[in-house]
């Protein structure tokens, strides 16, 4: 089969472009990452590269930011697995994988059979689309609001917390979150005269956008206000457009996920992110 490896976005976008949008809902990071980096420079994430499937039609890619794992679409196991020999054969560190279960184990094999690395699951992930918008009611005190540039250092402060919460630890991507405030994309839930939660939704690409950064301060959870951001930010993605608004959440928090059902989404399917050592 073979894989076409490049750090060009134009080149990759050319090539894979048509196989990420014909499926945006289970291609939604690849999508939303890539049209950040083609709206904002590829600069955005340094060193990203992409790959597809050589020789014919594309039958899988990848895309890889360096901060995260690389992240897989849907491929057949032996192109995944010829993936990772690709790489192993460039002697390029590989921090692990991101995809469905079969497609990131068939990685995985091949990348600790290569290398003696070996492979532990980081976090299991479902990804749920929104059927019809069920906002909370009655809503929590407090009202929505749009993120504005005087919130930029709550907004990067908010946005490091969030890492920390799902087990990342880089340094804030603070050109993302100057491009969200920008883009009227960051919605706030405010109570007493003062932001209590934030949600993030992409801009609209081939009709999908994605609902992220779903973060509530310690002190104020349990009260509602990351379900109602959330329903804020959903209903805001359906008005500029947005034909499926899909997020992702941890398995191993039932609280968001009984959230999320309740507002609407619906399950779509499972994803896993390895990591080697």
């Amino acid at each position: 089969m073979g894989w076409k490896l490049t750090d060009d976005l134009e080149e990759f976008l050319a090539a894979a472009g048509g196989f990420l949008r014909d499926d945006p809902v289970r291609n939604t990071v690849a999508l939303t990452v890539t049209e950040d980096m083609r709206v904002q420079g590829p600069g955005l994430y340094a060193d990203a590269l992409f790959g597809w499937t050589a020789g014919g039609s594309v039958e899988g890619t990848f895309v890889w930011t360096r901060a995260y794992p690389p992240l897989l679409s849907a491929m057949l196991e032996p192109a995944a697995a010829e993936l990772a020999d690709v790489l192993a054969g460039q002697g390029t560190a590989v921090p692990g994988a991101n995809g469905s279960q079969a497609v990131a184990e068939a990685f995985a094999e091949a990348w600790t059979r290569r290398t003696g690395a070996v492979s532990r699951v980081a976090m299991r992930q479902r990804l749920y689309r929104l059927g019809e918008l069920q906002a909370p009611d009655p809503p929590p005190e407090g009202a929505a609001r749009i993120a504005r540039e005087g919130d930029r250092e709550l907004m990067l402060e908010w946005s490091a917390a969030f890492s920390r919460d799902v087990g990342e630890h880089d340094a804030v991507n603070t050109a993302r979150v100057d491009a969200r405030i920008g883009q009227g994309a960051i919605a706030l839930w405010e109570a007493g005269g003062r932001p209590v939660a934030m949600a993030w939704r992409s801009p609209v690409v081939a009709g999908m956008s994605r609902v992220s950064a779903v973060y509530t301060p310690a002190g104020r959870r349990r009260r509602g206000y990351g379900a109602a951001v959330t329903a804020e930010a959903s209903r805001a993605a359906l008005d500029a457009g947005a034909a499926d608004v899909v997020l992702f959440t941890d398995l191993a928090n039932p609280t968001s996920n009984g959230v999320y059902r309740r507002l609407g989404y619906r399950p779509v399917e499972d994803r896993v992110m390895l990591s080697f050592a």
